[in-house]
């Protein structure tokens, strides 16, 4: 029997149309869709923005993906999901590995690429799709980088003093994984003269979509939803 082959798929940021022809062509033509989540009880955000061109007659695999600092716990899970996808190639489906904005930038795609990127015995193809921070910049009208200006792309869960540092020699920046530590973000952004010409985008392309452009008035305390990314350039 021949072996399915495993194709990564970016969704982009939000709208369904914006997903590439080659992206579409591969949904419909696959056996099964693993639709990526952090938690059991969760939906795939993924999965409902490809939901327009997933046919009824195609299996759908949730799977999830535990982001926790137990990493012990945290690689049997994803060995266990790449246990199951080995499996499913084995029995020649042809399976899609659905991931927001594009497979190659901070994906969970990647714990599953890393595996069998390399391997004889499978075929993988990534499909890129629209980085959310680049959807956000044409959604609301704001060039991420100009002339000779540098750009950084940074979560903002890296290492405290490494963004500070990164931050510092930076014109623009893009700063993702908002969520958790806005906080931090804001004093940052203050710091080094930024806040003033930074927006944040929570659910971007989605119906609930929310865009913030005075972040430096918003509470410490403030809680931005999982989907939120922060493009921030330098005072003038």
């Amino acid at each position: 029997m021949n072996k399915g082959k495993l194709y990564g798929i970016g969704v982009g940021p939000g709208d369904s149309k914006l997903l590439t022809v080659k992206a579409v062509e591969a949904i419909r033509a696959a056996d099964m869709i693993i639709t990526p989540k952090t938690e059991k009880k969760e939906g795939s955000v993924a999965f409902n923005i490809a939901k327009p061109y997933i046919s009824d007659k195609t299996a759908i695999l949730p799977m999830v993906f535990q982001m926790s600092r137990d990493m012990e716990a945290v690689e049997k899970q994803w060995a266990e999901n790449r246990k199951i996808i080995a499996e499913k190639l084995d029995e020649g489906k042809n399976l899609v590995f659905l991931t927001l904005g594009d497979p190659m930038l901070y994906s969970t795609y990647m714990y599953i690429f890393n595996e069998f990127k390399d391997s004889p015995d499978y075929e993988v193809e990534t499909i890129p799709g629209i980085p959310a921070f680049l959807g956000i910049a044409s959604y609301i009208g704001l060039p991420v980088t100009e002339w000779e200006e540098n750009v950084l792309i940074i979560p903002a869960t890296a290492d405290h003093e490494k963004f500070d540092k990164a931050l510092s020699a930076s014109d623009n920046a893009v700063i993702m994984k908002v969520y958790k530590s806005f906080a931090f973000v804001q004093e940052e952004l203050r710091k080094h003269h930024m806040i003033k010409r930074s927006v944040m985008v929570c659910r971007a392309g989605l119906p609930d979509e929310i865009v913030i452009r005075d972040i430096d008035s918003l509470p410490a305390d403030y809680k931005p939803n999982y989907l939120s990314t922060i493009i921030a350039k330098r005072d003038k």
